[in-house]
């Protein structure tokens, strides 16, 4: 099963200040352990939110909204992600636990299942290769 680690962003992540090298040291070990056991599927850090766009779509329908960064902390910003592939939500809660966090700055970290669709790839796929096979039988027709 996969999940989101998400990072909540906060104050100094905001700030877009570069984290010491103890903790860029702390959280590529934890990365390496995750690759190591073979859960490791993405991370990535996000740049502030003043670098960030929004497009916000009124519920009624109509032109979108959009805003430029910075937006505020508050609002639930996303600083990071760490998508794991693991076999139980109790083993990603576990992995959620060891990400290095900052100290004297609060921290929230999320984790969400991603919704496996599998049924829908494998529909899409057998759609490609049925067309892929109709333009050759349409090509060896020429012939």
């Amino acid at each position: 099963m996969r999940y989101m680690l998400i990072v909540k962003a906060n104050g100094f992540s905001e700030t877009g200040v570069n984290h010491g090298q103890e903790h860029v040291d702390t959280m590529m070990n934890y990365k390496k352990s995750l690759a190591i056991v073979g859960a490791l599927l993405a991370a990535e850090e996000l740049q502030p939110s003043a670098s960030g766009i929004r497009v916000c779509y009124p519920p009624g329908g109509g032109e979108p909204e959009i805003q430029v960064g910075p937006f505020s902390a508050d609002q639930e910003l996303v600083a990071e992600y760490v998508l794991i592939d693991v076999r139980t939500e109790k083993e990603a809660l576990e992995w959620a636990l060891r990400i290095p966090i900052r100290l004297g700055v609060k921290s929230t970290i999320e984790i969400r299942r991603l919704e496996e669709k599998t049924e829908c790839l494998l529909d899409a796929g057998t759609k490609v290769m049925e067309a892929n096979l109709k333009d050759h039988l349409h090509m060896l027709r020429k012939f």
